[in-house]
């Protein structure tokens, strides 16, 4: 195995594991709204997620960016709540053009902001991995792209449920979306009050 190939699989199963489960309820809340006839709007979503974390984690893995690790813990569960709780914005028996409110379009900036911080936690795990190594281009290169097809892997299941339980078994889209929305704000939540920087400092 080459060292690309060693790093694609290393940030494949970084952003797929349930002990980090933090990067994959904020794609969990990202996504909640949409099915899987939805596609257009979540690659917008998703491109803009992927531009925000691939910038910081080149800086943070190149040391041109230096962030608190504890700091950015205590920030992730924070975007995993803002964009829950922007969920329930979504209204699903409006029309179709009464639902691009300020609300639901900041949505896109808000992904690509919340990119930037996921981004620097991404770094936290990849800098511990490569150590001093001197050439990390293919490493940070292959963690990117293994981070990218773990992150689609999530989305395709998530919108797969969805368009089941809404689109087969017919359960209302606006209880799927509230339902879901509150079971991972109140997990995010949990991560805030039990983050070890917030009570350092309390």
């Amino acid at each position: 195995m080459s060292e690309f190939q060693a790093y694609l699989q290393l940030g494949f199963e970084h952003i797929t594991d349930s002990k980090g489960y933090d990067h994959i309820l904020f794609i969990m809340a990202l996504c909640t709204v949409y099915t899987l006839m939805d596609w257009k709007k979540v690659i917008i979503l998703v491109t803009a997620f992927t531009i925000g974390h691939s910038i910081t984690l080149a800086l943070a893995t190149l040391g041109l960016v230096q962030v608190n690790p504890d700091v950015i813990e205590l920030l992730i569960p924070i975007t995993i709540l803002i964009t829950a709780t922007l969920n329930f914005s979504f209204k699903e028996k409006k029309p179709a053009y009464s639902q691009k409110t300020s609300s639901f379009t900041a949505r896109y900036p808000l992904a690509l902001i919340f990119g930037l911080i996921h981004g620097l936690g991404f770094s936290n795990y990849l800098r511990a991995l490569l150590g001093k190594e001197a050439n990390i281009v293919a490493p940070l290169l292959g963690f990117n792209i293994g981070l990218e097809l773990g992150q689609l892997i999530i989305v395709f299941v998530i919108l797969s449920i969805a368009f089941v339980l809404i689109e087969i078994l017919r359960i209302a889209k606006l209880s799927w979306v509230h339902i879901l929305s509150g079971i991972i704000a109140g997990m995010a939540l949990s991560l805030i009050i039990n983050n070890e920087y917030l009570q350092s400092v309390s």
